[in-house]
């Protein structure tokens, strides 16, 4: 495991997996990050994304990880259950989050999941050392050497936003956040201020907007204007609408890049659309 501040995206997409030719590019599988420092690595929501990098890290020796929950929508947690290492005695595996309110707790919130009749088996079935933790949006967490900033984010049923700070490079996690028309939400300015890389929910365009307003979601030019407004080297659009192909995200990468065009300080592009298997070394 490199030493450096790293970030490969495993899944991409908001709301649904969809796979298809029309996503083969971009990836059709849900929100899940694996985040690599210090010898640590933290990994990121769970949805379908989550499966591969299991089948991936199963190739492993031993394992000590950490999951940290934006939120447990569906499409954030569906492929937890189908993660390999959580099937082997020999691992660790911790799980974060900081959005649930009384009577809800993450472990409460898997073990609904995965109970009749919406799944064969229980808790029980994990091998591994298993714990959950819970913490409040806002709060300031570590992981070794690995700093993690947290803030609370305007989503239905809560939702946490990241910022991963290791040595001088810092990475910050936002989505799942809707914005209010034509201001800032200073909170994640204040998270995100002189980020290496911003990965944003970009649901929708702006257009788009107005039919989908209440539903948790922003846009990609939203995370344009935050990225500037934090100052942030590198924005990586993020969350990709079910709706929106290969064809349709090759268009909003033009579009953005037009925007935000260059070389950041850290030597990315100051903007990127995230697909699978895209890795991030700020």
């Amino acid at each position: 495991m490199a030493d450096g501040l790293k970030v490969r995206f495993w899944g991409v997409r908001g709301s649904i997996s969809c796979p298809g030719a029309e996503y083969a590019r971009y990836g059709g599988n849900t929100s899940c990050l694996e985040v690599t420092a210090g010898g640590r690595r933290l990994i990121f929501d769970a949805g379908t994304g989550i499966r591969t990098l299991g089948v991936e890290l199963a190739r492993q020796a031993s394992l000590d990880l950490d999951i940290y929950f934006t939120h447990t929508h569906l499409d954030h947690i569906s492929g937890l259950t189908f993660f390999a290492p959580l099937f082997e005695r020999r691992n660790s595996v911790r799980m974060w989050a900081g959005h649930l309110e009384a009577p809800y707790t993450l472990k409460k919130v898997v073990g609904h999941l995965m109970q009749a009749p919406l799944y064969p088996v229980s808790l029980d079935v994990f091998q591994a050392s298993v714990e959950f933790r819970e913490f409040r949006a806002g709060e300031t967490l570590s992981c070794g050497t690995v700093g993690l900033r947290t803030a609370p984010l305007n989503h239905p049923n809560g939702a946490t936003g990241y910022r991963i700070d290791f040595r001088d490079k810092s990475i910050c996690y936002i989505t799942d956040t809707e914005h209010r028309e034509g201001q800032r939400d200073q909170t994640i300015v204040d998270l995100c201020r002189g980020a290496d890389v911003m990965i944003y929910d970009s649901s929708y365009t702006d257009d788009e907007y107005a039919r989908y307003r209440g539903w948790g979601h922003s846009t990609w030019q939203e995370g344009v204007r935050v990225a500037d407004a934090a100052g942030v080297g590198t924005l990586a659009i993020f969350h990709h609408d079910p709706n929106h192909d290969d064809a349709f995200m090759d268009g909003v990468a033009r579009e953005a890049a037009a925007l935000r065009p260059g070389t950041a300080a850290n030597g990315l592009p100051r903007v990127i659309v995230a697909h699978e298997g895209l890795t991030l070394s700020p």
